[in-house]
């Protein structure tokens, strides 16, 4: 079956603005290393990144927010503390298993997508370096 009729409405808002994010990386010159790299520890999945990508001497953890209406709170406010931390461990994680990137410059960056299927138009914000 399809993949993308088994998704939730809410899965399928997320991918496509993944796919968005992605796409707008690419033209800014960053080079996509890994996409929705998750771990589990202790056998459930703890953290996920959405996008992993290179740009000069950076390793940029990006962190993927999409809305499809517009909501008391914006996409790069669901970015809480606990969140980052999250990432971090995951970030830590990758870098032990991918060590040529070790002595690169690393940060955490959300990239909000804001969707609107009436016009078909996608508004980005990246916000760089968020810790």
């Amino acid at each position: 079956m399809d993949k993308l009729r088994t998704m939730s409405e809410k899965q399928k808002i997320g991918k496509l603005g993944e796919q968005i994010a992605e796409k707008y990386l690419k033209s800014k010159n960053y080079r996509i290393l890994e996409k929705n790299f998750w771990v589990k520890i202790s056998g459930r999945k703890f953290g996920e990144i959405d996008i992993i990508a290179k740009k000069d001497d950076k390793v940029v953890f990006l962190e993927i927010k999409t809305l499809s209406r517009a909501q008391k709170i914006s996409a790069e406010e669901k970015v809480n503390f606990k969140k980052i931390q999250k990432i971090r461990k995951t970030a830590e994680i990758w870098l032990e298993k991918n060590p040529e990137y070790k002595n690169f410059c690393l940060q955490i960056d959300v990239i909000a997508v804001l969707l609107n299927f009436e016009t078909r138009i996608a508004k980005i914000r990246h916000f760089q370096n968020i810790t």
